[in-house]
């Protein structure tokens, strides 16, 4: 069961700061120096609570030099700032070992996953860590309760796999793959180990014999109390039946629980095996050794904490089911042609260049590029696409995708271990890397709660019977009520199981959220800053109007125009070369092309002089843009020439022409030479039709403020802004003052989120409280620097993910104040004869399942853009 913290003292670490935000993303480089002060990071998986990290932190702090710790206990890493010149990451690894924790990841080591189902919470996990810490060669190891699996480096000239697999099994739980080599740690395999039913195991059949036992002596001792006999005497206690079968019942139930609390106990772990076992132990003293006659209450333990220990067991498995079903995506055999033949391999035998054949209803085993064939592929494991995407040569397809109609031939563009969907089962996994508030509130808060809880039950168990005179019997069944109490078992895994559920939920709808902070900062934004460009328009550019001056034709415009763009990189020219390429345009000769950043583009057109760019441009060319004589056609004016001065042949581009195209959410290009203004063209980004509704829908799950940044013009900025209904535009921004814009709705609403490409928007993402990249199923570089990316093109998603954070943060809150209520009633019982069973039932199996299952809740939110 999650256990409380590890050890039973606060210590001055307790009191430090916590990291902001951005400290905690300074500091995630795994060793970065600046000047004496360097930062490490150290994967310490045994450290698995709060009382844990206290431990470590407190061994750290004793060394000189040390600025701050900063303990990540749900994914066992250790952020360790530090003067370089009074002590080295060696001292530290070394610090952390002295307090009982192994350091993973030294130079040179093997990494191996172990498969250990049994490990099925905060507390199993702390055991095995201190069983791998204590053997030597062994650098590193991360615990995953949530799937079951440790993750071990080791120095193979130091220590045997064997070695390692007999250190688990020496912390009490069994290895499943120890015959297997289940290669390198981060490899294709995620798979969650399997194992036979809960209820059907071989502590679930203890359980229920010890069950049988304790009613059978609850029969003779209650009912059938004529039969009651005297059968034995130990230690000069007479035993009646019904003693002897709740010692029975005690022997078999509790089996596994005084185990686990013998390893708790050598490793010095105060947590639910270690108290419970006391507890048990403690009545079968005070009975043997006193005449208390507790045998009812060691035997109700024994099997009510069993049953608990069954029940997390199976809310465990839950989480992880949501785990595998990600992991089950990715298929684990690929088809390849080698030497003429077609061969089915393991996808970790496929070699990057290799061609997979992918026949139609197959998942598509591996990234890569479409060589042959053509089909519509379902990619919503990937991205969340409800709708299947029709792929041909050429196109990207990625692996855990499944191929609806025809066939197709992959060229493979990534190993099986660094496909997409490995990459996002890897960050589900240690999407716990950054805690919430709220855990970290939580840990600190059992940092305490545990051995001042224990102190009070030993204080129970003697002062009113001294003081008072009260029955030592009483105070001391009471004494042991409350060590039941003193867990926070529920409290502890309350945030952890919430933060599970709500990343996979939303993984399994296209939306990849980096870890618990930024899940709960999604929920808690009062602001959402939203890029134009690829956000709220489609990103691509496209010609709309294209107006002829001073005679000439508009395939005289897009000639000259496609002549200045052809070598220009912006997607203003890319459009207007496209336009002109779809209209078969002749081309002219271009020499001495030159890019007048912010302005425009200027080149030889056969010989000759042109300009294309921005109305400012040729107003410094000396033009006036006031009067601009229009082409005709027949006598008429053309259709977008409807702006006459008196002549009835003229323009005034500036004050009509310019702002009605700007208005209507254009960008407006002009095209001419030194002396005569050719003609204009106008480019538009079309709006994403689902936008508007996206923006209402915010609005309606209660964001207060939506804001559009862009840096195209603040005419068209309006105009878009006007149709998606967003609350504020701002526009005409360059990079940095994108991070100004965020930093000022920061100062005005508190909690900001940014939506970008990822890329473009870089540091307008990284300003933000969460950075959220649109579009990213194929962008490495939004994978991983984003906090969250939605990894299809969908504005549901965004809603969506606003609306599962917001729920989240709701869930923790009653978990969190749920359980510790329910504790603080509970002890609150215990003077007025609280039974002991009622703590194990309700103060932890009822609290454990209860928290578990409002947290898989959260697996119900479905993106749309729609009021549930």
């Amino acid at each position: 069961m999650t256990g409380p913290p590890g050890g039973s003292e606060p210590n001055e670490g307790d009191a430090e700061p916590l990291p902001s935000p951005q400290q905690s993303r300074d500091a995630e480089a795994s060793n970065s120096s600046g000047g004496d002060r360097t930062s490490a990071e150290l994967a310490v998986p045994e450290m698995d609570c709060a009382s844990c990290a206290s431990k470590v932190e407190t061994s750290v702090r004793k060394l000189d030099g040390i600025d701050s710790v900063d303990p990540r206990v749900m994914s066992g890493r250790l952020l360790v700032a530090y003067d370089d010149t009074k002590t080295n990451a060696d001292a530290i690894a070394d610090r952390v070992e002295r307090a009982g924790y192994d350091v993973e990841s030294r130079s040179g080591a093997r990494t191996e996953r172990f498969s250990v189902p049994e490990m099925d919470c905060a507390s199993c996990a702390g055991k095995v860590e201190n069983a791998l810490g204590r053997v030597g060669g062994v650098n590193n190891y991360e615990t995953r309760p949530t799937n079951g699996t440790v993750d071990v480096t080791f120095d193979e000239a130091s220590v045997s796999r064997r070695e390692v697999v007999e250190a688990i099994r020496g912390a009490g739980y069994e290895v499943t793959n120890a015959d297997e080599e289940s290669g390198d740690g981060n490899g294709h395999s995620h798979d969650v180990p399997g194992s036979e039913s809960v209820w059907r195991s071989r502590r679930a059949i203890k359980t229920w014999l010890s069950g049988v036992l304790v009613v059978f002596g609850l029969l003779f001792e209650f009912v059938l109390d004529g039969s009651n006999v005297p059968v034995a005497s130990v230690l000069g206690q007479g035993l009646l039946l019904a003693d002897v079968l709740f010692l029975v019942a005690v022997a078999v139930g509790g089996q596994a629980i005084l185990k686990n609390g013998y390893y708790s106990a050598r490793n010095l772990n105060l947590d639910i095996d270690l108290l419970m076992s006391s507890a048990i132990i403690g009545a079968l003293v005070a009975s043997l050794g006193f005449g208390a006659a507790l045998y009812l209450e060691a035997a109700t333990l024994a099997f009510l904490f069993s049953v608990a220990e069954l029940l997390e067991r199976y809310s465990m498995d839950k989480t992880r089911n949501s785990l595998q079903e990600l992991m089950d995506l990715s298929p684990d055999e690929a088809t390849v042609r080698r030497d003429g033949r077609e061969q089915t391999v393991p996808v970790d035998d496929v070699q990057v260049g290799e061609v997979v054949l992918v026949r139609p209803g197959e998942k598509i085993p591996m990234d890569g590029a479409v060589v042959d064939g053509e089909s519509a592929v379902n990619q919503a494991p990937i991205t969340g696409e409800s709708v299947p995407v029709d792929k041909t040569t050429g196109d990207e397809v990625y692996a855990g995708t499944v191929n609806e109609g025809g066939y197709l031939e992959v060229e493979v563009t990534s190993d099986a271990s660094d496909n997409t969907i490995a990459r996002v089962v890897s960050m589900v996994e240690d999407a716990q890397l950054n805690k919430t508030d709220r855990e970290q509130f939580v840990e600190r808060f059992a940092n305490y709660y545990t051995p001042v809880v224990v102190a009070v039950a030993l204080a129970a168990m003697v002062v009113p019977p001294l003081a008072f005179e009260a029955s030592w019997t009483t105070w001391f069944v009471r004494g042991l009520t409350l060590i039941v109490l003193a867990c926070p078992c529920a409290f502890v895994i309350s945030t952890p199981v919430s933060v599970v559920s709500g990343i996979t939920s939303a993984a399994k709808n296209g939306v990849l959220i980096k870890g618990g902070n930024h899940l709960e900062a999604m929920g808690e934004a009062d602001a959402i800053a939203l890029d134009k460009t690829g956000t709220l328009t489609k990103g691509e550019l496209v010609v709309t109007d294209v107006v002829p001056l001073n005679g000439n034709s508009e395939e005289d415009v897009l000639r000259c125009a496609r002549g200045l763009e052809t070598r220009s990189e912006h997607p203003i020219g890319e459009a207007i070369v496209a336009q002109a390429d779809g209209r078969d345009v002749t081309k002219r000769e271009v020499s001495d092309f030159e890019s007048l950043t912010g302005k425009g583009v200027r080149a030889d057109l056969d010989g000759i002089p042109h300009f294309a760019g921005k109305p400012g441009l040729f107003e410094e060319l000396g033009f006036d843009l006031s009067h601009v004589h229009a082409t005709t056609d027949g006598g008429r004016i053309t259709a977008m020439s409807q702006q006459l001065c008196e002549r009835n042949d003229c323009l005034d581009l500036l004050e009509e022409m310019v702002p009605r195209l700007q208005s209507e959410g254009k960008t407006v290009v002009l095209v001419g030479t030194d002396d005569e203004l050719e003609g204009v063209i106008a480019v538009a980004d079309e709006v994403r039709p689902d936008a508007a509704a996206m923006v209402e829908r915010l609005h309606k799950l209660g964001v207060e403020h939506v804001v559009m940044l862009t840096g195209d013009n603040q005419r068209t900025a309006n105009a878009i802004g006007k149709q998606v209904g967003v609350d504020d535009v701002r526009a005409e921004l360059l990079p940095e003052e994108k991070v100004e814009a965020i930093e000022a709705l920061q100062r005005d609403y508190g909690t900001v989120a940014m939506v970008g490409d990822g890329i473009n928007d870089a540091p307008a993402l990284a300003t933000a409280d969460v950075g959220v990249a649109m579009g990213a199923a194929g962008t490495d570089t939004a994978l991983e620097t984003a906090d969250v990316a939605l990894m299809a093109d969908d504005l549901s998603r965004l809603p969506y993910l606003y609306d599962l954070s917001h729920r989240a943060n709701g869930v923790i809150r009653q978990n969190i104040w749920v359980s510790l209520g329910a504790k603080a009633v509970l002890a609150v019982a215990v003077p007025f004869g609280l039974p002991i069973w009622a703590a194990v039932l309700f103060g932890d199996a009822g609290m454990t399942v209860g928290v578990t299952g409002n947290a898989m809740r959260l697996s119900n939110v479905k993106p749309t853009l729609q009021e549930a």
